[in-house]
């Protein structure tokens, strides 16, 4: 393993049971029952958690897009050519997608990385070119990447976790561009709990019932072939995975190192979370999941996480868009925490009265 992910992994420690505590003390003294604002105390309390800080506050938010192409598309397990991937990555950087419009709504800057697209893209300021191959190799004939490329794409994630660290971010996003991935998602949570792949395996972009069948037996065909070991998540990625789905374990990684919360948002993303969890389970303690994808195989993410999400709207987009959408409660709960007033500072009694 790189000196770079093991340093990190080493780094990660669970967020001491005080600092909980401490949060949960002071939620207690606002001026409100204790307990009343219900899963917004909870986030308030994660979030001063995580930070460390007694005035917690979010001044920049980043949704980090990590694009990549897939060569398992070559078996038609898509509803659309992977000619979409960079097309959807030049959307991003021209303001026009659904997550283009929600992260101006929250004030949220957008980095989208290029890190295995099949496309040589113009510079741009809001793309970082960390391009390790033009796509994955085709996971149903042989593995999708080398060792080195998985922790070469962990590492970048980390990485660009520093870089954003520097920059002061409070919050992050999770987000994801390729054709395919829902294939190469499905694969690693089949992995992940045991589970038939039939039952963690959905339509992605919206695939008919022949090329479900289609995609279910490639993953099946693939796992077979590979046999990818549940207790090393490096080799589950390199053997079935993907070049965003890496990315996104090292940005985990490196925001935990450095006391960053990071928004998870759906199945592509979750699927990246829950090898970094396996990875180091004191990620956990640094993730706020956003919401439930209409995809099947979500559900792993949320049992190793061992936290519902926040919402469920019947969204399968990917982009980030469910995670930006969490950004607003988050940040209403941390308001709540550093602005509302205490009992004592309001002069009103903290006693129950009927």
């Amino acid at each position: 393993m790189l000196d770079l992910i093991q340093d990190t992994l080493n780094s990660i420690k669970p967020i001491p049971l005080l600092r909980f505590e401490t949060a949960q003390t002071h939620l207690d003294s606002l001026t409100k029952p204790p307990g009343s604002l219900g899963l917004l105390e909870d986030l308030a309390k994660k979030y001063a958690a995580i930070r460390d800080t007694s005035q917690p506050a979010i001044n920049k938010k980043s949704v980090i897009i990590f694009a990549a192409d897939h060569g398992v598309t070559e078996e038609g397990i898509s509803a659309y050519p992977a000619e979409v991937t960079p097309q959807m990555v030049q959307n991003f950087l021209d303001g026009g997608a659904a997550v283009n419009v929600l992260a101006k709504q929250q004030n949220a800057e957008i980095l989208v990385v290029d890190i295995g697209v099949n496309h040589k893209f113009a510079p741009h300021p809001e793309l970082l070119d960390r391009k390790i191959a033009f796509g994955t190799r085709n996971l149903a004939k042989e593995p999708a990447m080398t060792r080195a490329e998985a922790e070469e794409a962990i590492a970048i994630g980390i990485q660009i976790a520093a870089q954003l660290a520097d920059t002061d971010v409070d919050l992050l996003a999770t987000g994801e561009m390729g054709i395919g991935n829902t294939t190469a998602s499905s694969a690693i949570f089949s992995v992940l709990s045991g589970l038939p792949v039939n039952k963690v395996t959905g339509r992605g972009t919206g695939i008919d019932d022949k090329t479900l069948d289609k995609k279910i037996s490639v993953i099946q065909q693939a796992l077979e072939r590979h046999a990818p070991d549940l207790d090393d998540p490096i080799d589950i990625l390199a053997k079935v995975g993907g070049f965003e789905i890496g990315g996104i374990m090292g940005l985990l990684l490196g925001a935990a190192s450095k006391n960053i919360p990071v928004v998870i948002d759906g199945f592509i993303s979750s699927a990246g979370a829950s090898l970094a969890i396996k990875l180091n389970p004191a990620i956990k303690d640094y993730i706020f999941s956003s919401h439930r994808s209409a995809e099947p195989g979500h559900e792993v993410f949320f049992d190793l996480l061992q936290a519902p999400p926040l919402f469920d709207l019947k969204m399968r987009l990917g982009e980030g868009t469910g995670a930006v959408l969490a950004f607003n409660l988050i940040e209403a709960a941390v308001k709540i925490y550093s602005e509302m007033a205490t009992f004592q500072s309001a002069g009103i009694s903290g006693s129950a009265k009927d």
